[in-house]
């Protein structure tokens, strides 16, 4: 197989020349767009640079303001053109100048060999995922956004309010179900001929035209036309922070780019020169067939956001100055809420009860009934396990509990499935410690036999839900003791997780692990979360788990304790 790559380019030419003459030194025809903004001398003497090169090309130029179509239209006459001249290319990757390869160009090139039907595109629908930035998700596909947003921001945000006012809406056309996903693909020339030569092409085309960031949605609505064979993520890393901008690495990132053994990363800081001597990592044959793994580039950023957005506590500073809240709790004594400890651990209640020597009910607030202790329907306080009677006014519910049982440290298990009421009052209180699993609900929809296909919809309402709770967890106004972990992050350390909890709850009176609980068997859940996003769900909360993970994972009771600490 041969990849042609598209690159497009609009600064720093330097280091963009470099990254052209890299992948042509690999073998790989390039075709390069410059954005007409670029003044002439600067482009020619970028062109001339090139010269040497053979299998270099330039598209035709087109003056690209973020958030427009001029983008799609760039990629569009680049693609069209290296599929032209190079009629060996089997596939086509699109970059940019701040992408930088991690990997050798022949890594990437065997492993599209061995996916030889499958494009590699982010193709999720705005119903599925939160990752528009704005308030603008379904609407950036029925509103029309003639003004440039970052330019003429004042004309863009007065004409949606006025389409919004008078209900204005365009028709999506017919057959065409919205995805959206990273600008940054590998696709087929199957796929990419197939888009290009679409019949309906100049329909789609004028539709687009009109739809907010396009290259954003276009390739990724159109293959799921096309396609044969769609792996929904993309080769290249790239990270974005909480206002939708994209993350830069600099030197000091060298070390975690190199554990994700991704192929190309984005976007690289033009003074980077220690990345731009390390990368691509010379050829290994130990590393030659593994697979990308952006597990910890995610916690990691995912923890930089909090930090910005939620600051530290007892930080005082002019641009982030905590409003205090001065209550002392909602409860009478300490509680922990378990969220998604049994969908992995089926006999967790009992097992924690043994551990601990707490009063640690099932699902106080399940949709059903409130599951107490001792499975009795009325509890100390003649509460009565009537979800309607519950539902009522849950923060009463949960406060007479424990003031009724406050001799006793009470733990009760929530979900996504649950009554979602009370989650607010979980957050602001004092008295609450919560640990959470972010993602568990997919184990159940693993286990259930049925295919990601069924079961999307599903994934996707729950998904929603937990992502809510999580929103509301991560409030400036929330003052629990709060524990926010992936299934990932449980499945590569569990036993650790479990001794926290153990510690937690039972204070001095904690020991260290002697009985393992049983784990569900996790075999084959990455490929089913990998079925989903195939599917055009993303399950963002369940973090990166891999087949390694899983089946380091324990799965029955040892023998031997576990010590975790010399505690």
């Amino acid at each position: 197989m041969t990849l042609g790559v598209v690159m497009l380019v609009h600064n720093r030419f330097e280091r963009a020349a470099e990254m052209v003459r890299l992948w042509a030194d690999a073998g790989c025809p390039v075709v390069v767009h410059v954005d007409s903004n670029v003044e002439a001398q600067v482009y020619d003497g970028f062109v001339k640079t090139l010269d040497d090169l053979p299998d270099v090309r330039f598209s035709k130029r087109y003056r690209c303001e973020w958030g427009t179509w001029a983008m799609v239209a760039a990629t569009q006459d680049a693609v069209a053109l290296l599929l032209e001249d190079f009629a060996e290319a089997t596939h086509v990757y699109l970059a940019s100048g701040a992408c930088l390869p991690l990997r050798p160009v022949a890594e990437l090139c065997t492993y599209l060999d061995r996916h030889p039907d499958t494009d590699f595109i982010e193709s999720a629908t705005t119903a599925d995922v939160p990752w528009t930035v704005g308030g603008l998700d379904r609407e950036r596909f029925t509103l029309r956004f003639p003004f440039p947003w970052k330019k003429r921001r004042l004309l863009f945000d007065r004409f949606v309010r006025l389409q919004q006012a008078v209900g204005f809406k365009r028709r999506i056309p017919e057959g065409l179900v919205p995805h959206m996903g990273s600008q940054w693909w590998c696709l087929t020339r199957q796929t990419l001929e197939a888009i290009l030569g679409d019949p309906r092409r100049g329909l789609y085309d004028r539709y687009f035209k009109r739809v907010w960031i396009p290259d954003e949605s276009y390739f990724q609505t159109l293959v799921r036309l096309h396609a044969r064979r769609i792996e929904s993520r993309s080769l290249t890393l790239s990270k974005f922070d909480f206002q939708g901008k994209p993350h830069i690495f600099f030197d000091d990132h060298r070390e975690l780019l190199s554990r994700t053994n991704c192929f190309v990363a984005r976007k690289i800081w033009p003074q980077a020169s220690l990345l731009y001597r390390s990368f691509p990592r010379a050829p290994d044959p130990a590393l030659a067939a593994a697979e990308p793994r952006t597990g910890s580039v995610d916690r990691l950023f995912s923890h930089a956001v909090d930090r910005r957005t939620l600051g530290r506590p007892g930080l005082y500073m002019q641009s982030r100055f905590p409003t205090q809240n001065r209550q002392n709790g909602f409860a009478a004594a300490p509680y922990a809420v378990l969220h998604g400890l049994d969908a992995v651990i089926p006999d967790f209640k009992t097992w924690l009860t043994r551990q601990t020597g707490a009063t640690v009910h099932g699902r106080l607030f399940g949709k059903d009934r409130a599951h107490f202790a001792d499975d009795s329907t009325i509890y100390r306080g003649a509460l009565s396990d009537s979800a309607r009677l519950r539902d009522y006014n849950p923060q009463m519910f949960l406060t007479n509990l424990i003031w009724n049982a406050r001799d006793t440290h009470h733990c009760f298990q929530f979900g996504p499935e649950d009554h979602q009421k009370i989650t607010t009052t979980l957050a602001d209180d004092t008295m609450a410690s919560i640990w959470v699993i972010s993602g568990a609900w997919s184990v159940a929809l693993y286990q259930s036999g049925w295919s990601a296909s069924d079961i999307r919809t599903e994934a996707a309402r729950l998904q929603r839900i937990e992502d809510k709770f999580l929103q509301t967890l991560r409030s400036s106004h929330a003052r629990a003791r709060i524990n926010i972990m992936t299934l990932a992050d449980f499945v590569e350390a569990p036993m650790e997780v479990l001794q926290a909890i153990i510690d937690d709850i039972a204070g001095h009176r904690g020991t260290a692990l002697t009985d393992v609980p049983q784990m569900v068997d996790l075999t084959g859940l990455p490929s089913f979360l990998q079925d989903l996003k195939n599917q055009g769900m993303h399950p963002f909360l369940t973090g990166d788990i891999t087949t390694q993970q899983v089946d380091q994972t324990p799965k029955s009771r040892r023998r031997k304790p576990y010590i975790v600490s010399g505690k």
